[in-house]
């Protein structure tokens, strides 16, 4: 059996622990009480021992994983809350509306099957709440970007460049003019994935909400633990999922648009230049 390999972290954790603390403050203080460097250095060997063996410890190290997996949720939670208070009145009310049903869902399954605890697939609502926050901030960012772009202006902005590319008095002026175009293209392509991505996410949002209503219709008219069940929740999660990575994948498609219009907007000078030379 191998054994665990030295991680400073670990060293780093059990140093911070409080009872290690409080022992190295109880060995100063009698010390320092009685007066016996015995006692300190009694002290010293304790801490060097402590501090080889217990960072190395499995058991230990699995308890530090507990805790950094906590303040990760502790954080997402926070962050999340955060991101709630941005969103408009009627957002926000769906929010804690879903979180309400969530709530009254454990509570009506509690009380109808008389059970002390929720089944664990139950409990994975939790996680779909937060994945309908997510989804949620990321439609309404989506949404907003895509209102904010004049769709109409940037066709009549390559038709206009299409008429320049076919009216260029020479090569150099063609290849500007066609880069143009192609930048042009791009950006209408990427609208249309943004689009297409704005509807898909309003789509899982809507069924994130319509499942919290079919659970919750199952466990006030049917509340048993077969009946619960036998709800696939693992559909639910693996269309997330791939909605999810969907936004993945056209996660970088907002962040194109700043250089586009830079690069739209220095083509743009071009022909104006030409024409001052041309005078």
């Amino acid at each position: 059996m191998e054994s665990p390999k030295f991680d400073l972290r670990y060293l780093k954790e059990a140093f911070r622990e409080p009872i290690n603390l409080w022992a190295m403050v109880g060995f100063a203080a009698t010390a320092a009480f009685f007066q016996q460097i015995e006692v300190l250095a009694a002290g010293l060997v304790t801490e060097a021992v402590y501090l080889a063996v217990v960072p190395a410890m499995p058991f230990y190290r699995r308890l530090i994983a507990r805790r950094e997996k906590e303040r990760a949720r502790r954080l997402r939670d926070s962050q999340r809350e955060a991101i709630i208070k941005t969103f408009d009145p009627r957002e926000r009310e769906a929010v804690e509306y879903l979180r309400w049903m969530k709530n009254q869902i454990y509570a009506n399954y509690k009380k109808f099957t008389t059970s002390k605890e929720v089944p664990f697939n139950l409990q994975t609502l939790d996680q779909r709440w937060e994945d309908f926050v997510d989804l949620l901030d990321v439609y309404r960012r989506r949404k907003h970007h895509l209102r904010s772009i004049n769709r109409q202006a940037v066709q009549n902005q390559l038709a206009q460049a299409e008429r320049a590319v076919e009216g260029s008095p020479d090569d150099r002026a063609r290849r500007i003019q066609q880069a143009n175009v192609e930048i042009l293209k791009r950006r209408l392509a990427q609208f249309s994935e943004l689009e297409r991505s704005v509807k898909l996410v309003e789509g899982q949002l809507q069924s994130i909400e319509n499942f919290f209503g079919l659970v919750n219709d199952q466990v006030v008219t049917l509340p048993t633990p077969e009946r619960v069940s036998s709800l696939d929740f693992e559909q639910l999660s693996d269309s997330i999922q791939m909605t999810k990575q969907m936004l993945e994948e056209t996660s970088d498609v907002m962040g194109v648009h700043d250089s586009h219009n830079r690069e739209i907007g220095h083509y743009d000078l071009l022909p104006s230049s030409g024409k001052t030379t041309a005078k």
